[in-house]
């Protein structure tokens, strides 16, 4: 089998990864992975509880091990965790297995997308704006330097930043 790159997601939480990701699989008919949800079927608990267990750093750890395997499989669409490129193995791994791409989505946007979803650990704070804002400033140089494309998906619809993707 000849070697075809993966497209893999990165960006913050709400930025559109998964959905998009899904949408681009399809249009270019290639297997669709989403990182957090293969952490999620080999636990057999979600992400919420694993962060409750095992806090962020046992989740880190479970998700370096899910990105490795993943960016060896070759021809994939891939979206990964926000926090995924906090590791410089995993922005090492990502860059070598294919074309990365950086959903950008504005904190308001966020916000609006994600706010009030219990199922994100890292927002169950009093202040969930604050916290996107501060994780944004932290990641988003790392999505930079990871990222072979920047997309902008502030109100836009899946269908559009698949066909940006696609164009570009």
């Amino acid at each position: 089998m000849v070697f075809q790159a993966n497209l893999i997601l990165i960006g913050p939480m709400g930025a559109g990864k998964s959905t998009v990701g899904r949408q681009l699989a399809t249009a270019l008919r290639r297997e669709f992975f989403d990182s957090d949800q293969e952490i999620e079927q080999r636990c057999g608990v979600d992400i919420p509880l694993i962060f409750e267990m095992e806090g962020e750093a046992g989740f880190r750890n479970r998700e370096r091990a899910v990105i490795a395997e993943l960016s060896q499989r070759s021809g994939i669409v891939l979206a990964t965790g926000g926090g995924a490129v906090l590791d410089p193995d995993n922005r090492r791994r990502l860059i070598s297995s294919g074309r990365v791409i950086y959903l950008f989505a504005s904190v308001a946007e966020q916000l609006r997308r994600i706010g009030g979803d219990p199922r994100r650990p890292l927002l169950q704070t009093p202040d969930p704006q604050a916290r996107l804002a501060k994780l944004l400033a932290q990641r988003d140089p790392l999505y930079r330097e990871t990222a072979d494309q920047i997309v902008v998906t502030d109100h836009c619809q899946a269908r559009d930043v698949v066909a940006q993707i696609l164009t570009q």
